[in-house]
Parts: structure tokens; sequence; C-alpha cells
């Protein structure tokens, strides 16, 4: 799968997807161990702290996908937030997990439910709450 790019997630975000984790049977969700994984090797930072070009969770993003080259503006949500919007997505999805913690032009490579992988590459942070100043969303 290559190296994947450093991330940087808010210890906010974190405990609640520790939470949100702990609480989920991994054979319902088999990508819930990559983003254990990703949580397990990233900086974590006070909200306050976070970079202004970083994912954080209620973020919109510009993204692109590979190698269809489709891109795509959402925003990353908690499962709870789903509410069938179609400018929405979920940390539990495939590419709600991969987008997490990464920075406008980081690129990485995710595995795909039922094997292969996508590629994501992040364009631009549209919207981010620490950003704007809403350290507890």
């Amino acid at each position: 799968m290559g190296q994947r790019p450093p991330v940087t997630i808010s210890s906010l975000d974190e405990a609640r997807l520790e939470k949100i984790l702990a609480a989920l049977d991994r054979n319902v969700l088999p990508n819930g161990e990559e983003l254990q994984t990703e949580l397990d090797r990233a900086n974590i930072v006070a909200p306050e702290e976070m970079p202004p070009d970083v994912v954080t969770m209620n973020s919109t993003v510009i993204f692109r996908m590979q190698p269809s080259n489709r891109e795509f503006s959402l925003t990353l949500v908690y499962p709870s937030e789903i509410d069938g919007s179609v400018d929405k997505i979920s940390i539990l999805a495939p590419v709600g997990s991969a987008l997490l913690g990464l920075r406008e032009g980081d690129e990485i490579s995710w595995p795909r439910p039922g094997g292969g992988s996508l590629q994501v590459c992040i364009l631009r942070v549209v919207y981010q709450p620490e950003r704007s100043g809403d350290f507890r969303r």
C-alpha cells in the first residue's frame, strides 16, 4: 500500500472516535482496524492547536478519487450525524476513514472492503471547525 502520509487528529476527535470504535463489532465494520491504526499513529493535538489545512471531524473537504479522477466535496461526520444527505460521509466509511487527519495536498491509498484499494488526494479543506474557532463541536 506504500507509505502513508502523516496524520494529525485533535484530542477531542480521538477520544470520540476511540469510544465509537470500542463499541463496534469489528466483524460488521472490517475497516475499523484501519481507522484504529490511523488513530494509533496520529499526531494528537489540542483542538486549538490544529493546523488550518487538516481534515478534522465536521470538516468539509474537496478531494479527488483515483483512478476515476472524480472530485467530491463532502463533510466528514460521526455515524450519528448521517441523515441521508448526499454531502456527508461517515468516518466509518472507507473514504471517510481515509480523509481524517490528512492535509491539503496529501494522497493516501486506502483498502476497499472486499479487496483492492482506493486512492484519495486532498485538494482543499473548505471548512474546518477549529479554523473557525469552534473547538467543541
